[in-house]
């Protein structure tokens, strides 16, 4: 129930220090606050859309995935914890204003509690969110690793490794090694961005 879960994100922000984040720039992220920031712009670029179009049971769906991924953030650990709360309370502000036209008195009162509004103004008068590109780029993606066309598993690549380091990355892969059965590839096709398949 997406009631109860909006109800709960006091509790889920309050170790957060949300306000006192919000103002901190140029922090270093470790790899668990880059990827909830990639999440979180990944679906503000949705949801914006989805809005654009009148799209509004797609927008609180939006919001929903943006409360999980906050939700279900662990942090990047001890010596990132600045810019773990940085980037939590980057993801709180934007879901706020994203559900803001849809729950104005639950957000406004939200936006108070988590102390937005001594730092950022009153929730009425805040802009609507932005997108920053720099957090839709990614560091390293998933590829699906295919024997034979058959999917075995998947593997973590760089964003821009080359065909052949792809390649080999596949064939050191676990999901190769147990159901290629020690045969030798015949082929290796290689779709970017999305797959690795091994023909043996």
């Amino acid at each position: 129930n997406f009631g109860a879960k909006l109800g709960a994100i006091d509790n889920v922000a309050a170790s957060a220090l949300l306000a006192g984040a919000a103002n901190q720039n140029n922090l270093q992220l470790g790899k668990a606050a880059k990827a909830l920031r990639h999440e979180i712009h990944t679906v503000l670029q949705q949801v914006d859309y989805d809005y654009q179009r009148m799209q509004y049971n797609t927008v609180v769906s939006g919001a929903m995935k943006m409360l999980n991924a906050l939700e279900a953030f662990k942090g990047s650990g001890a010596e990132q914890a600045r810019g773990d709360n940085a980037a939590l309370a980057e993801g709180f502000s934007k879901l706020l204003r994203v559900l803001y036209p849809v729950t104005p008195h639950v957000t406004h009162a939200l936006w108070s509690e988590l102390g937005f509004a001594a730092v950022q103004g009153d929730l009425l008068d805040a802009p609507w969110p932005k997108v920053d590109p720099e957090a839709l780029k990614q560091d390293e993606i998933e590829l699906m690793v295919q024997i034979n066309g058959k999917l075995r598993g998947a593997i973590q690549v760089a964003a821009d490794a080359s065909k052949e380091q792809i390649e080999a990355a596949a064939l050191a892969s676990e999901a190769f090694a147990k159901h290629a059965e020690g045969a030798k590839p015949r082929k290796v096709i290689v779709v970017p961005g999305r797959l690795v398949n091994l023909v043996v």
